[in-house]
């Protein structure tokens, strides 16, 4: 005979009310996870009808920067979490001051948005990462002492490739972004590996299997994701290790997703920190018992956390929208790539395509890595996102 729940551990719907700052496709995915929870969600995006939107029913049109709306937000919801890192972080801080719960924090969101800050963090908690220093974009000296190769990143703004330039000698300062910026050392990679990490309110902590991230030549997007990496058992418990230490000394509170590079050397560095869900955790929709948007919704809601084991291997691709092709999206070869057993599609809700702009996701699963890895190819080879005007 079962025993009755406390009152402690009852819950009204809705189990909680969620604000989400950002309406993209890491919202939509959040939003539905929380309706399975029992929670509703208010969606905040200045694009009406944004795909997280859609889904959630509830959205306010406006910019993540203005404060009567971020206001307006937080009178409706439980708790506010966000799914872009562009946001007024003095605003939020002024409404947690007022009593609003916002998850991760705003003060730690003002640390990892500015990306000078995150570096000056990471050194700070010993954290092993590149070097940096602060530069002034039009002083070419600073570059010519730092020395060349290196990586050039806007402090503020850059998301999907935009913001950073890979410069291999001082030929290249013509692409030098003229905007606040850090240099750091570049780092040779034998792998580019993520790992989602989640915190719970009360200091729990778990993490996901490091995944291989392969991007796309000239875009700096992520293309094919492996899961789990195809790196030795010790170098995947390292990299694991290091990204809960990474997460824990920044105190946060929700999903991160932390990127690294494993160099030829065999040595872990953390590139960056993303405090959300992240591109990177998309395939455990599919191969994990607890996926990360569920994940980080018990996490901020103080819910128990859950189980991060994966089930089965999985590659995932980014459908990104057609080079040279702009305006209402048309999935090309859908049928055929849906024919392949173990593919699951995602496809993002977006009125527009653009080129490279990311427009959905593609999961494979199979019971060998190699083979989900070879059926995405097949996918990538037969799936397009172009538009009907061209």
């Amino acid at each position: 005979m079962s025993t009755p729940s406390s009152s402690s551990d009852q819950y009204p719907y809705p189990v909680s009310r969620i604000g989400i700052i950002g309406g993209g496709q890491l919202g939509r995915m959040l939003v539905k996870s929380a309706r399975r929870l029992g929670c509703t969600c208010v969606v905040l995006d200045p694009t009406p009808g944004s795909p997280a939107g859609q889904v959630s029913g509830q959205q306010i049109v406006a910019d993540s920067h203005d404060p009567q709306a971020l206001r307006q937000l937080a009178e409706q919801v439980d708790v506010i979490t966000f799914d872009i890192e562009d946001i007024d972080a003095t605003i939020l801080a002024t409404l947690a001051d007022a009593g609003h719960q916002i998850l991760p924090s705003a003060s730690l969101l003002a640390e990892i948005q500015d990306k000078l800050r995150q570096k000056q963090r990471l050194m700070a908690l010993g954290i092993p990462t590149a070097d940096f220093i602060e530069v002034d974009p039009d002083d070419a000296e600073q570059f010519e002492r730092f020395g060349y190769p290196l990586v050039q990143k806007a402090r503020r703004g850059g998301y999907d490739g935009r913001g950073v330039v890979v410069m291999r000698s001082a030929a290249d300062r013509a692409q030098v972004l003229p905007v606040p910026s850090l240099i750091e050392r570049f780092v040779p990679a034998a792998k580019e590996l993520a790992v989602i990490v989640v915190r719970g309110q009360d200091g729990e902590v778990r993490s996901y299997e490091p995944v291989e991230m392969c991007f796309r030549s000239g875009a700096n997007i992520l293309d094919m994701l492996l899961a789990p990496a195809r790196i030795p058992a010790a170098t995947l418990a390292a990299a694991r290790a290091l990204a809960i230490e990474t997460v824990t000394g920044l105190g946060g509170v929700g999903i991160f997703g932390i990127e690294l590079f494993l160099t030829e050397a065999g040595e872990l560095l953390v590139n960056e920190v993303a405090p959300r869900t992240h591109n990177s955790g998309h395939y455990t929709i599919e191969a994990c018992i607890t996926d990360q948007f569920e994940q980080h919704l018990r996490a901020i809601t103080g819910l128990p956390l859950g189980a991060t084991d994966q089930m089965i291997p999985a590659a995932m691709i980014n459908l990104l929208g057609a080079p040279d092709e702009s305006g209402p999206p048309v999935i090309r070869g859908l049928r055929a790539a849906l024919a392949i057993p173990g593919v699951s599609l995602h496809f993002y809700g977006k009125a527009s395509t653009r080129p490279f702009r990311k427009m959905g996701h593609v999961t494979v699963l199979d019971s060998d890595i190699e083979s989900a890895r070879h059926k995405a190819e097949q996918v990538r080879a037969l799936i397009e996102i172009g538009s009907e005007v061209q």
